[in-house]
Order: structure tokens, then sequence, then C-alpha cells
């Protein structure tokens, strides 16, 4: 039987508590935006609003809700998401594959390493990326916020490294069985990489989700801004002529913002928690017995 000492019990209990500060510290700020969402205009703007809500109301919701250009923009920023992480993390793992094999497999794999991080350090730049999206027609679509990001090579040099680890006699066994490379790769790199999968799908995710500034540049069309746009536009340029008027009258901007924030927040503290649970699972302990 493990036998835990005092010293070990004292730490244990001083790093739960820390731990549970920075937590708290971490979600006190989203739930004072809650509370001040759902409070009445005149405590939102007086300032009375802290940890509970004053004048209890869902008028700045039901307002938010039935805003469709907020809705619109909620759905672009949907699309945006899963399909941008989607072909994402599929080029991405398909080049950290390719790139995990040694110079004996595959001679060329630092010439085309290197070529990947040149393009990390030395960035072509917003004008050029500008010129290329209009010369390719794709100003106002939906693909202007996803191809340019698309491959990342922060997340292949991630994936790279985990692939790396995966031990050889797993790709041994799938040759020796007849699979050729794709078949490994989908039936036994990705199987065994979840973990890191995750990891690197949720940066793609929140890097979609919070991204603002190509569709600034990219979406001359109001109607086609994505979420973090239009948000940015609402509460950083104060611009409210995306609402109707009539919509708004007698209604807080404090509360209407603060909704607009926590829906904002809501679907990627949704999506981490059954994420979460990878990122302190290792797969592929065990998978091999000498």
């Amino acid at each position: 039987m493990y036998h835990k000492t005092l010293s070990y019990r004292v730490f244990s209990a001083f790093n739960n508590t820390v731990l549970l500060v920075i937590a708290v510290l971490c979600l006190l700020p989203m739930f004072h935006l809650l509370m001040v969402s759902l409070s009445s205009s005149a405590a939102a703007n007086a300032g009375l609003v802290t940890l509970w809500p004053k004048g209890l109301t869902f008028d700045a919701y039901e307002k938010t809700f039935r805003n469709a250009n907020f809705l619109k923009s909620l759905w672009i920023s949907i699309e945006r998401t899963v399909l941008g992480t989607a072909l994402g993390m599929l080029v991405n793992a398909i080049a950290a594959y390719a790139l995990s094999k040694d110079t004996r497999v595959f001679r060329a794999r630092n010439a085309y390493l290197w070529f990947f991080v040149v393009t990390m350090l030395f960035p072509g730049g917003l004008i050029p990326s500008y010129i290329l999206i209009l010369k390719l027609h794709l100003i106002n679509n939906l693909f202007a916020l996803i191809l340019p990001g698309m491959v990342a090579v922060y997340n292949i040099i991630l994936l790279l490294n985990f692939f790396r680890s995966v031990p050889k006699e797993l790709e041994e066994a799938a040759f020796i069985d007849g699979a050729g490379h794709v078949r490994t790769f989908w039936s036994v790199y990705l199987p065994v990489s979840l973990p890191s999968l995750a990891t690197v799908s949720l940066f793609t995710m929140v890097g979609h989700w919070n991204a603002y500034f190509d569709g600034l540049i990219y979406m001359k069309d109001a109607a086609k801004l994505p979420l973090a746009s239009f948000m940015q536009t609402i509460i950083v340029q104060a611009d409210m002529t995306k609402f109707d008027p009539a919509a708004i009258e007698g209604l807080s901007q404090r509360t209407l913002r603060a909704s607009q924030i926590f829906i904002g927040a809501l679907p990627i503290l949704i999506v981490y928690p059954f994420l979460q649970r990878y990122f302190v699972k290792g797969i592929v302990i065990g998978a091999v017995k000498e």
C-alpha cells in the first residue's frame, strides 16, 4: 500500500488550493459577464451588478437572438470553425506524417521541413495576402477565412514530434500485414495520436472562432462577417447600426454587449470538456509489449 507522508499531504493540499484559486479567478469574469447580461438596464448602467443579477431579465438575450445579423454571423462562424478545423487537421496531419519519417525513407524530408519553417519565420505579409485573395476571387467568400491559415506550421511541428514518438513496431507490424502508408496513417497513427490531435484541434478551433481581423479585411459585405468580426464592430467600434433601433430601444448597450460576449464564448466552453480528457490520456502507453 502506498503511504502518503505528511509533506506529501501538505503539498497536495497547497497545490489543490492554488489551482482552485486560479480556476475561480478564471471563471469570475465570465460569471460576472453573465450576471450583467441578466440584469436590468438601470442596474447595469449604475455598476451595481457583481456576482448576482439585479432585476433579473432576459431581454438582452431575446433582442440578441432576434437580430438576424447576429444569427447570420453566428452561423458563419460555426461553418468556418467546423470546415476550417476539419481541413486544417487533415492537411497538417498528412504533412506531419510525411515529415516524421527518417531521411532513409523520405530523402527530401529536411528540404521540405525547412520550406515549411521558412514560411513560419518570414510570412508573406498583409498586402501580398490580400492581393492573393483578390486575384483568387475569394473576397466575400467563406474560403478566404479558411485557406490562408489552413497550413499551420506550428501545428505541423507539434504533430510531427508526436508521430515520431509512436513506436516503430506498430508501423512495421502494419507493413507486414500488407498495409501501405495511407492505411498505416489512418489505422495506426491517427488512433494512437488522439491526445495530440485533440490538443491541436482545440488550438485550431479557438483560432478560427476568435479570429476577427481577416473577416474585416476580406468580407466587404457586412452580412457575411463572422461572429468575432461582427462583435468587434459592435463592442470595440461601438457601431450599433447592425441592430434595429426600435428593437434595442430602452435596452442598455452594456447588457446587450455582455450577452453577445457570453454567447460568443459559450461554444468553445462547451466543446472543451469533451476534448480535455484526451490531454491527460496517453493511448500509446502499453500498445507495444516487449
